[in-house]
């Protein structure tokens, strides 16, 4: 059994790579989680068990990783609250046609790429599930995911929150999320249930409705007293903090009962929050501080060990890598600029839109983890996507830069 010693070993040496890395991106103009999450790939057979095998081993014992894993998951649990948290799906409504038109497309164009191409490579690089309807699925909305964490951040670095650009990329990237989410569910109980191992799948489908349900119409409605003490006491208690987190931990456990997966219940529970600003607020800084800074790092070790670059070997596999990076990028950036220039933006709005849409980031990783764990991906196929994943992350600041230039948008958010 690894020893307690070895576990701080490994937390503390993830820290430092993954501050080090992250603070080198912020350098080159990249948010720091873009680095962050390369720096769980160096931790791994990529760079550091190749270079040095015998240390890799030392360091990173499989023994030793459940512990970390188990660390990640609850840091996840967190990080999907925080998501849900900040989407503000009223916002929509006021962005008119041209958000509506494109959040619609930046979802159908990538999954049907996603959909298609699916067929070809389920006989070639699917995992040990025999559903070729989940996996179909499952590579639609792996390729309809925006990070929309990400898009935020980097809206907010370059002074983009209140531009016409930001505000409908915001809109879409938030419905592209709850879509996402929400096909991820139903490909997961698709999955759990020909597997026999948990309910049937109508029961699966009947107690998920009733969560939801209850989420949003007893839930959501008792919320808002949180947000009254907040007012009153000017700051959050560590009563309200306890009493967010039970939430965010009975929701998880209610979803992982169901055989959906505890991140969609947290999800759900961020959603359901109150649009606060200082309660949101309050509760973000408290909980990032625990959930960037120590346990998000763990996650992208973990990701970083269980791909591997050099299982994509051979011309063949480069070229499934090259055209999968192509449709993704095809279907979302390609779709969203065309839906955006099509309702009236302009070809450097729409093209803005279109980059920033195409951000995968964190919660491609987390659906794409989630994919290798029900055996819906194989090894290969998970390591590509993860490229995949870094490769549309990386492109969006240097394009943004070069197609935005740095100006703001004219047309501004009316209020």
């Amino acid at each position: 059994m690894p020893s307690f010693k070895l576990l701080l070993i490994q937390i503390g040496t993830i820290l430092i790579v993954t501050r080090l890395v992250g603070r080198l991106f912020r350098k080159l103009h990249q948010p720091s989680v873009v680095g962050e999450m390369i720096a769980g790939i160096l931790l791994g057979p990529s760079l550091l068990g190749w270079l040095a095998p015998g240390v890799s081993v030392a360091l990173f014992p499989p023994s030793s990783l459940g512990y970390l894993n188990l660390l990640s998951q609850v840091g996840l649990l967190l990080f999907m609250f925080l998501v849900g948290m900040e989407l503000d799906l009223g916002h929509l409504r006021q962005l008119g046609r041209a958000a509506v038109m494109t959040s619609q497309v930046s979802i159908i164009a990538p999954f049907v790429m996603g959909l298609l191409f699916a067929s070809y490579l389920y006989p070639r690089l699917s995992g040990e599930s025999k559903s070729f309807t989940g996996f179909a699925l499952f590579m639609g909305s792996a390729m309809s995911v925006t990070a929309f964490p990400v898009l935020a951040r980097i809206l907010t670095e370059r002074n983009m929150l209140r531009t016409r650009v930001g505000s409908v990329a915001l809109a879409c990237a938030a419905v592209d999320d709850v879509t996402a989410w929400c096909i991820l569910a139903g490909i997961i109980v698709i999955i759990r249930s020909s597997s026999g191992s948990i309910l049937p799948i109508w029961l699966m489908l009947v107690s998920l409705a009733g969560f939801i349900l209850v989420m949003l119409f007893v839930v959501k409605r008792t919320l808002p007293k949180l947000a009254a003490l907040y007012e009153k006491r000017g700051s959050l208690t560590p009563d309200s903090i306890a009493v967010v987190m039970l939430l965010v931990l009975a929701s998880g456990l209610a979803t992982e009962a169901i055989g959906v997966h505890a991140l969609f219940g947290a999800f759900v529970a961020g959603v359901v929050m109150p649009r606060h600003s200082g309660l949101a607020r309050e509760l973000s800084q408290k909980f990032e501080a625990v959930v960037v800074v120590l346990l998000l790092p763990l996650y992208f070790a973990l990701t970083g060990l269980r791909s591997s670059i050099f299982l994509i070997n051979g011309a063949s596999m480069w070229l499934y890598c090259a055209a999968i990076i192509a449709l993704a990028v095809a279907g979302k950036l390609g779709g969203s600029l065309i839906s955006a220039r099509m309702n009236g933006m302009s070809w450097r709005e729409a093209a803005s839109v279109g980059i920033l849409m195409n951000t995968r980031g964190l919660v491609e990783l987390v659906i794409l983890n989630i994919g290798l764990d029900l055996g819906i991906l194989s090894p290969a196929l998970f390591s590509i996507m993860v490229l995949m994943a870094l490769f549309t992350t990386v492109m969006t600041t240097p394009l943004l830069a070069w197609v935005y230039r740095g100006e703001r948008s004219t047309s501004m958010v009316a209020g």
